[in-house]
């Protein structure tokens, strides 16, 4: 897989963002671009999209004026092949202790709604995402989340439809080291999913990420900054089971802002 992005700003004020890749083993590129312009006095901003499979997007959003924390947006894509659009009002509200979000279909036939909250006191967060299907009259996502930070330490546990079960420890050795481990497993199987990671910040400039699961698989990560808004990224994943098989894959992305 090759990834290039590049991100720039006008005298104007709009932002850039150009995007692509190319995946090597399917010969598929695809690629994308965005502009983005706000009017910082009216906490409006206006968001266009485009990709090449030919989906056009465009979301308003506006933010801290009807009341302070609170962000209403409205998004919505078109496909000229097709003709087919669609639309989803967003709604959330964020505050020190408290982060709530809603968001809305627009679709006649039965929208989609869905809801999430968090809240967070003395290092504790606690989390809640839910989407209720009103065509079907159930919900189709049911989601917990607790976590906790203190300083170097992160712990962060889930609860995804009362099935699937996870959680992940991070730790900020020192300076240079981070280390992480994550557990995950289903309801009704004996098949446990775990992983774990590491990351060396070699300089400021660059740093190699490296991890392993209990499928064998290996990937490595390096990531070079050339210069100030140009990023080199060389990644690999490697297939331990089946290591004289081959299928093994490689990936390179560069990221320039201007």
């Amino acid at each position: 897989m090759v990834k290039l992005e590049l991100k720039t700003k006008s005298s104007s004020g709009v932002e850039f963002t150009a995007a692509g890749s190319s995946n090597t083993d399917t010969g598929k590129a695809s690629g994308s671009l965005e502009t983005k312009y706000k009017i910082k006095d009216y906490g409006l901003t206006f968001t266009q999209k485009w990709n090449t499979d030919n989906t056009l997007g465009t979301e308003v959003s506006m933010e801290d004026q009807l009341a302070e924390g609170l962000k209403v947006a409205l998004d919505t894509t078109f496909v000229p092949n097709t003709g087919k659009k669609s639309g989803k009002l967003k709604t959330s509200y964020k505050r020190e202790y408290v982060n709530l979000g809603c968001n809305i279909d627009v679709d006649l036939s039965g929208p989609t709604i869905y809801g999430w909250a968090v809240l967070g006191y003395e290092g504790w967060l606690a989390g809640y995402q839910m989407a209720f299907d009103t065509a079907k009259s159930k919900l189709s996502q049911n989601n917990f989340a607790l976590g906790y930070k203190a300083g170097d330490f992160q712990l962060h546990t889930n609860v995804n439809d009362g099935t699937e079960f996870g959680g992940s420890i991070y730790q900020k050795v020192n300076n240079k080291v981070e280390t992480s481990v994550n557990l995950a497993w289903t309801a009704g199987s004996n098949n446990t999913r775990f992983g774990i990671a590491a990351k060396y910040q070699l300089d400021e400039k660059t740093s190699i990420v490296a991890k392993v699961n209990n499928a064998s698989l290996i990937g490595i990560g390096y990531t070079h900054a050339l210069r100030p808004g140009v990023k080199l990224t060389l990644s690999g994943l490697i297939d331990g089971k089946n290591f004289s098989a081959g299928g093994h894959k490689v990936g390179l992305g560069f990221e320039l802002e201007a």
